[in-house]
């Protein structure tokens, strides 16, 4: 028997539950410094964010960081699956002559083959164990086969249950912020529905999205890689639209009251708070100023055409200010680690919906821009012959 190659083998797999456990299975997270799925993703995205900023046009640019999220689930159960296979083996290896494989000699790459087929449970019967020691492996790997396919089983469907939860909020948010959304338009489009209670309703139900972001991503870390379904909207834009919108009524709105906002504002913060050490986001003292003057004066202008005013003095200025550097560091570090375009405060552009864009409107407004034109040569024709 050779103990150094028994000695890593079990390391191996310990190691390897151990990560599977906390990954997939514990709702919890878990600090620890050792870890290879925090390993396996701090060292394949930033690479794959440099091959991805490549390609020049930003659509397709988009389309690639997105399939970052499921590629990499998929890599990671591989990780483990070989992992396993070769923990195995070397415990085969490591305990010496107890497999038959016929007149073949047995290497550590026959090994390697008879642990592979052991834990998929192909069961060729080309290799056999020899030994009751060689038979308890090959039980006891052919059993954590049977469970790493049931964990992925029941992995994924969880996984694409909480992306789907988050995403059906952000779906809401294109007709209440624009897209992508902004604060200054959120707060505009609320106050045209002429009640008060409705802005604190909104509020409300962000505030128990971000509780579930919160969860579900301290869960499942792979879902802040996952990207939305259109490339103008995102989880982290979302978060810092109600977190932007929340900051302006608790800086101090006329006639709005603060209460739930300052509830939202705080489980919102919490969330971005603790996503950022998830990601391993970075501070950056240098970041650009997202909030500048012109914006500013923009948003009151805004709110005022819509009978809101925002409170105005160097008070509120800096009580502004002061919100926002509870919370604006850590959405700029995630989303630089991301490569996600954070929304502004306010759109300086025409706004356009997403559920306002179709591949077929300008064929269909041509043909009915003709239509009229036909009825307008119509009725010309009728009146020169009356």
């Amino acid at each position: 028997m050779h103990a150094l190659p028994i000695i890593a083998g079990v390391a191996i797999i310990i190691f390897v539950l151990v990560d599977a456990f906390e990954t997939a299975l514990l709702p919890r997270r878990v600090q620890r410094h050792f870890r290879l799925t925090t390993w396996f993703y701090r060292f394949s995205w930033l690479p794959y964010v440099k091959l991805a900023h490549c390609i020049r046009t930003p659509s397709r640019r988009e389309t690639m960081l997105g399939y970052f999220g499921p590629l990499s689930l998929l890599a990671l159960l591989v990780l483990w699956a070989c992992g396993l296979v070769l923990a195995f083996a070397l415990l085969e290896y490591g305990a010496g002559e107890h497999l038959t494989a016929g007149s073949h000699p047995i290497t550590f790459g026959l090994l390697l083959y008879h642990s592979g087929e052991t834990f998929f449970t192909l069961g060729y019967g080309d290799i056999t164990p020899a030994s009751g020691f060689s038979r308890v492996l090959s039980v006891l790997e052919a059993g954590m086969g049977f469970a790493f396919l049931a964990v992925v089983i029941g992995y994924l469907p969880t996984l694409y249950t909480a992306f789907s939860r988050r995403e059906i909020e952000i779906s809401l948010l294109d007709a209440r912020a624009g897209s992508p959304p902004s604060a200054g338009e959120l707060l505009s489009r609320a106050a045209d529905g002429k009640d008060s209670g409705a802005l604190d309703q909104l509020f409300q139900d962000w505030e128990r999205w971000a509780a579930e972001v919160l969860e579900s991503h301290l869960s499942y870390p792979v879902l802040s890689f996952y990207r939305s379904q259109h490339s103008n909207q995102s989880w982290l834009g979302a978060l810092t639209v109600i977190l932007d919108a929340t900051a302006l009524v608790v800086a101090g709105i006329d006639g709005i009251g603060s209460e739930q906002a300052r509830r939202t504002f705080k489980m919102a913060r919490h969330a971005v708070v603790d996503l950022a050490q998830v990601v391993n986001a970075h501070y950056d003292p240098g970041h650009t100023e997202r909030l500048t003057p012109e914006d500013l004066a923009q948003i009151r202008v805004q709110l005022r055409d819509k009978g809101l005013k925002l409170n105005e003095g160097e008070e509120a200025l800096q009580k502004l200010r002061e919100i926002r550097m509870r919370y604006e560091p850590y959405v700029l570090a995630m989303a630089k680690m991301l490569s996600i375009s954070l929304p502004p405060w306010i759109r300086h552009d025409l706004i356009r919906d997403n559920w306002q864009a179709g591949p077929w409107d300008r064929i269909i407004q041509a043909q009915s821009l003709g239509r009229i034109d036909s009825r307008r040569r119509h009725r010309r024709m009728l009146d020169d012959h009356f």
